[in-house]
């Protein structure tokens, strides 16, 4: 397995079975272009076969974390170490950058995640609720 950096909305595009909903050249275009934004690609041979991704947030009082935004890996493709070495790979990046620490926020019964995020080092604080706000 190798571990890339995406630079193009077309690599991105060539993943996209990997991503919820399909891909959009110019979001993709502008999430790539964006300060702070990051997107790694497992692939097995030429074939994508998994994707992470981070935001770095900075406050005026906190200094910088990674925000973990999404973690996917293909089906067939998953507890065969993928999402560990992708949360791994942005782990080594936040930590270049200077970051104090990185989070993520999981969907509740998303064990799959949880072992990924688990293996990585990752831990559960016990202490978070989520809400959100839906724009339309």
């Amino acid at each position: 397995m190798e571990i890339r950096r995406a630079t193009s909305a077309a690599e991105l595009k060539a993943a996209e079975h990997l991503f919820d909903d399909a891909v959009r050249p110019e979001w993709a275009e502008r999430f790539l272009a964006a300060g702070g934004h990051h997107l790694f690609l497992a692939y097995e041979g030429a074939e994508p076969v998994g994707f992470v991704s981070g935001v770095e947030t900075v406050h005026p009082d906190k200094g910088a974390e990674m925000l973990l935004y999404e973690l996917g890996v293909d089906e067939a493709h998953r507890r065969r170490g993928v999402g560990r070495a992708l949360v791994e790979r942005l782990t080594a990046l936040a930590r270049e950058l200077g970051c104090y620490g990185q989070w993520v926020l999981v969907d509740t019964g998303n064990d799959v995640a949880l072992a990924a995020y688990r293996s990585a080092g990752g831990v559960t604080d016990g202490g978070c609720t989520v809400l959100t706000w839906e724009f339309t």
